[in-house]
């Protein structure tokens, strides 16, 4: 039997209610969910990678079909590699949909046999973003509707202090 395989990309730093809803919806779509913590050299984030990966394995503990992984290198060939048939990707506005429809078109030409599944938020996550969070929370400003209450304290002090 073929397994149905998503790969669910971001930098997810730190991972929010928004992105643990995603992974939790494509969860009931597909046989196996990847979320995968990409590394963007271009950026300097909060979390290491590790630490990324640790919060996400605690907020999906739950969830059975859904595993944990870590990018370095082009989406399109770690798709092919673990052989999905499908990457997702979380929606917040039309805004994003220009550069994730760019990323959806390039990675179909790395790799025509994965489409590019879109899901939109939910509405009462259609403001939040990691950036988001991170800027509450340097100002010291209430996180927990937010974040995971699984990780809440990790990312509390880890903002704070800078």
């Amino acid at each position: 039997m073929m397994r149905r395989i998503a790969v669910c990309p971001g930098s997810f730093d730190p991972v929010t209610l928004g992105h643990v809803d995603i992974f939790k919806r494509a969860s009931k779509m597909f046989d196996k969910v990847i979320v995968l913590v990409s590394v963007n050299p271009t950026k300097k984030p909060s979390f290491s990678p590790v630490e990324r990966i640790t919060m996400i394995e605690r907020v999906t503990s739950h969830m059975d079909n859904v595993v944990i992984d870590i990018l370095d290198g082009l989406l399109a060939d770690y798709v092919q590699r673990v052989n999905a048939c499908a990457i997702v990707k979380g929606l917040r506005a039309v805004s994003d949909f220009e550069y994730e429809f760019q990323m959806a078109l390039a990675n179909r030409k790395l790799y025509p046999d994965a489409e590019t599944v879109f899901i939109p938020t939910a509405s009462e996550n259609m403001y939040l973003s990691s950036s988001v969070v991170k800027q509450i929370a340097m100002f010291g400003g209430d996180i927990r509707s937010f974040v995971p209450a699984e990780i809440l304290d990790d990312i509390s002090k880890r903002l704070t202090q800078n």
